[in-house]
């Protein structure tokens, strides 16, 4: 019970990063730097209507191919794209939003529609994207973004 209730909360993570909002936009839409912190995009365009698709997974035998289209998109401020897997059901939502904060970015991710996908498989807890996010924002975004 706890637990549907807990699916049904979107998942936010922020951070803030000592750089410009150009620059964290430009990490998160351009695909080569993308490659770097965040998924192997063969395409990537910040433009509603564009569709992109990724492998990834906990390991490498336990992958899934994500289908995504951007839904929305405010140069510089705000990013969103839908979030499904190929052969499953449910459609969830993933967005970026940038705002100033003196010389620093303030990045919100926040991914809702997680209780659409199939309970029964744990690839698609809550925890697990948690997990996911938190490594991907805190860890992975956050070294690129020192370089």
């Amino acid at each position: 019970m706890g637990n549907s209730i807990l699916q049904k909360q979107p998942i936010i993570i922020e951070e803030v990063f000592n750089t410009s909002v150009s620059t964290v936009w430009k990490a998160i839409t351009d695909k080569d730097e993308m490659k770097i912190w965040y998924f192997d995009l063969d395409e990537f365009k910040a433009e509603k209507g564009f569709k992109f698709q990724f492998s990834g997974g906990a390991s490498p035998e336990e992958q899934y191919l994500h289908l995504c289209e951007v839904t929305d998109v405010i140069p510089e401020k705000e990013l969103i794209y839908s979030w499904s897997y190929d052969g499953y059901p449910g459609k969830s939502f993933v967005m970026f939003d940038l705002s100033e904060q003196g010389n620093n970015t303030l990045l919100k991710l926040t991914h809702s529609g997680l209780e659409t996908f199939p309970q029964e498989n744990p690839a698609f807890s809550a925890h697990n994207f948690q997990l996911g996010w938190n490594e991907i924002i805190h860890n992975s975004l956050k070294k690129f973004l020192k370089q």
